[in-house]
C-alpha cells in the first residue's frame, strides 16, 4: 500500500514545505501533482483474473498501470472519458497483472501496457488506445 502512495505522500509533504516556506503558488502546484499520480486518478483498478476473464466476455481491452507512472497518467488524460471502457490492472496491487506484463514484455514492467484481443501492446500511442477504446 505504501509503495502505490508513496509518490503521492512525498509531493504532499514537499507541498507542505512549499506552503510554509515558500509560496502559495508552489504549493498548490505540488498538491496537484499529488493528485495527479495518486491511484484515485485512474478508474477502479480489477485483478488480472477478473480483467481476463471480463474482457473474454466484453472485448474490452485491458489496460495494466502503477502509480506514479508518467506515460500512464499520459495515457489516462489523453483518453478521458473513454478510460471507463477499459478494464485497469494495477500491476504494483496485483502480482499475476505484473506477470502478465511481463509475460507481454519479456521480463521487464513496462507500462502502459494494453491487451486487446490477444495481442500486446508496450506504452502504446494514446491515439491507438483511444480507438480500441472508441470500437
Amino acid at each position: 500500500m505504501v509503495r502505490r502512495w508513496g509518490l503521492s505522500i512525498g509531493l504532499l509533504v514537499v507541498a507542505g514545505l512549499a506552503f510554509v516556506f515558500s509560496s502559495l503558488v508552489t504549493g498548490v502546484v505540488f498538491v496537484v501533482l499529488a493528485a495527479l499520480t495518486s491511484p484515485r486518478a485512474f478508474p477502479r483498478s480489477i485483478s488480472d483474473a477478473a480483467a481476463r476473464e471480463l474482457s473474454a466476455q466484453d472485448g474490452k481491452p485491458i489496460v495494466y498501470w502503477r502509480p506514479g507512472c508518467p506515460f500512464c497518467l499520459r495515457l489516462r488524460a489523453r483518453v478521458g472519458r473513454f478510460a471507463r471502457r477499459a478494464h485497469w490492472v494495477d500491476i504494483w496491487a496485483d502480482p499475476d497483472g505484473a506477470a502478465s506484463v511481463r509475460a507481454v514484455t519479456g521480463g521487464d514492467e513496462t507500462v502502459p501496457t494494453v491487451v486487446h484481443r490477444g495481442e500486446g501492446f508496450v506504452n502504446p500511442a494514446p491515439a491507438r488506445v483511444l480507438e480500441m477504446l472508441r470500437a
